[in-house]
């Protein structure tokens, strides 16, 4: 099968980017034809490593030049006539919507953040994947047809990017709390900060660390400074890979206020963390809805800061949730979401209506 995706850009630190980039990969391992339209990026050697082929298409929203990329991209699918075009992201899907009508071919789109408005543009796919079943119903409420919607769940474990990453072991403070996300309000960091500093007056020892960058990171690290605690919140800044921190916490926590289905959740049980996760979007179905993972209300600091005090107060409970975030874990993997990706594509070449 000859694919091509189309992304705005495949630049590091984005999750959008990284499902996209590990999908490709998979693709190309499975035995099918893969090229990836984009602006370029961080992820282009890795890529060519992976017999991934990549053509420059920019995706500036100014019309004039969505105008040159339309054309621009008109000349490679005739070059390259794909059996199926996936978009990932809304310039990408408005840009290739119209190119493949007129060339038959059948457009496949994947909805990675719904909480955006520009989300309802993913609907112009021939079938909407959504990556989890928070954000397919979502996308129902929104008034696609449930009819062309199918649920993809993200899985990253095995991926491309993964390969030849460095295994030195790293040392954290024990009992350690993880955090890895974005610095903007979505991701609730804030919250966090606040349940620790309530825990450590219950259990003053450990350290809790911040890895990742945002507009809200000077603010943040302002917040930290001012807690009771501060000696004990680290800023870790951006990382290529946290892979190595997470496999040396304790603790991984994500206290997202919005998260449609986040890459670090199977990255983190994948490191053998012991979990705790909001109960918002797609994080309970990552989390195998508690069975590999502890969830608490959203907003909420104080169950959070509980949940917290219980796991370090009690060496033996954070071994027995890194033991429980194995479960199901064959489910978080990319073969099989490659695998069921691809399902969709054969019933829509099969079918073109």
């Amino acid at each position: 099968m000859r694919i091509l995706h189309i992304l705005n850009h495949t630049g590091r630190l984005n999750g959008n980017v990284h499902a996209a980039v590990d999908l490709a990969c998979a693709q190309v391992q499975l035995g099918h034809e893969v090229c990836v339209a984009s602006s370029g990026g961080d992820f282009d050697e890795l890529f060519h490593a992976n017999k991934v082929e990549t053509i420059f298409v920019e995706h500036h929203r100014s019309p004039l030049k969505l105008l040159r990329s339309g054309f621009a991209l008109h000349r490679h699918l005739r070059k390259l006539k794909p059996d199926v075009v996936h978009a990932h992201m809304m310039t990408s899907a408005v840009l290739a919507w119209p190119l493949c009508k007129i060339a038959g071919i059948p457009l496949i789109t994947t909805v990675h953040n719904e909480f955006e408005k520009s989300a309802i543009l993913m609907g112009l796919g021939r079938r909407v994947i959504a990556v989890s079943d928070s954000v397919g119903k979502s996308m129902v409420r929104r008034g696609i047809s449930r009819s062309r919607i199918r649920v993809v769940l993200n899985g990253t474990i095995g991926s491309a990017r993964s390969q030849n990453r460095d295994q030195a072991a790293i040392s954290l403070d024990s009992p350690s709390v993880l955090y890895v996300g974005g610095l903007h309000p979505r991701k609730g960091l804030p919250d966090l900060l606040e349940a620790y500093q309530i825990a450590r007056e219950a259990v003053p020892k450990g350290k809790i660390y911040v890895m990742g960058a945002g507009p809200y990171e000077a603010e943040y690290r302002n917040m930290a400074a001012g807690m009771s605690c501060a000696s004990s919140i680290e800023f870790l800044g951006m990382k290529a890979d946290p892979y190595q921190w997470m496999a040396a916490a304790d603790i991984f926590v994500l206290p997202s206020h919005a998260d449609p289905a986040p890459l670090v959740i199977s990255e983190a049980r994948e490191a053998r963390c012991a979990v705790i996760g909001t109960r918002v979007d797609g994080i309970p179905e990552l989390l195998a809805h508690g069975a590999a993972g502890i969830l608490v209300p959203s907003r909420n600091p104080q169950a959070l800061s509980q949940e917290l005090v219980s796991l370090l107060q009690n060496p033996a409970k954070i071994e027995e949730w890194k033991e429980k975030s194995q479960i199901g874990i064959e489910r978080l993997t990319i073969a099989r979401a490659a695998i069921e990706v691809l399902a969709i594509y054969r019933s829509v070449i099969k079918n073109p209506k």
